[in-house]
């Protein structure tokens, strides 16, 4: 059998988190399904995206006429300079942002036949965000950032915190649990937000400069787990960045300048 590409990362990193009783969560399949689709099949595909923000003589255009597909089972990096539309976009793909034109079908759903609450509950249910300041409340512990997904969507709170408790031992944060977010390191933070991000089994996860406040070390801890997750039929990863130091974690890489895809694309 032909191993994918980032195996060894996979393996190392498993190496490090086998302990953990929910370590095979990075490497079982999505239980949401594939829902008919085939993996190096489309998972996002936009066409002819656009975006402008403000009105009347203050109006931006931050996208214009964006096209890209996305696999399933890849793990896609989006480069670009500050300013290309970079963060716009993948906001878009994960519903946080309508976009001004174009068609914009994520995991087969076109986006704009959804209701803002169906939108929502989809978003739930299929899409993990790791933003790049982690974004976590400093007045909840590890455990209970991690645990808000769950919460939002109806969980106990008993039950939602016993998950989080599981995803953060997969991430390698099982004895950080019940620490608050001042008493973590930058890359402690970053893998709280991740299994935050995971916690609902996505079958999308964006990424906005996941590793950009990091060092070498705690960046590359990141990127393996993130790797791992991309690599799983009926999964795939879209990380937006501008450090180098990550590009070998890539399956593909799309540039874009200008609000355009100028590489990459398709």
């Amino acid at each position: 059998m032909i191993q994918p590409k980032g195996t060894h990362r996979m393996i190392a990193t498993a190496a490090r988190l086998n302990s953990s009783p929910a370590a095979h969560f990075l490497t079982r399949p999505s239980p949401h399904g594939e829902e008919g689709r085939v993996r190096g099949q489309a998972a996002v595909s936009c066409k002819g995206v656009t975006k402008e923000f403000g009105a009347n003589g203050t109006r931006t255009l931050a996208l214009r006429g964006v096209d890209l597909e996305v696999s399933d089972g890849q793990l896609t990096l989006l480069v670009g300079p500050s300013g290309c539309g970079k963060t716009s976009l993948i906001s878009i793909v994960a519903g946080l942002l309508n976009p001004t034109q174009g068609s914009v079908v994520v995991l087969g759903t076109d986006l704009s036949k959804l209701s803002g609450r169906q939108l929502v509950e989809f978003r739930a249910k299929n899409i993990g965000f790791v933003f790049q300041q982690y974004n976590l409340l400093p007045a909840l512990s590890a455990a209970e950032n991690a645990a808000v997904p769950l919460i939002i969507t109806g969980w106990s709170r008993a039950r939602a915190i016993a998950r989080a408790r599981e995803m953060l031992a997969t991430v390698g944060l099982s004895h950080w649990a019940d620490k608050f977010p001042s008493q973590l390191s930058g890359g402690e933070q970053q893998r709280v937000a991740i299994a935050r991000a995971l916690i609902n089994e996505p079958r999308l996860l964006v990424c906005d400069e996941p590793t950009s406040a990091l060092d070498a070390k705690s960046g590359q801890t990141v990127m393996e787990l993130i790797k791992e997750v991309a690599v799983q039929p009926g999964r795939a990863v879209i990380v937006v960045t501008h450090d180098s130091r990550v590009y070998g974690f890539g399956d593909r890489m799309v540039e874009m300048s200008d609000g355009r895809i100028s590489a990459g694309g398709n």
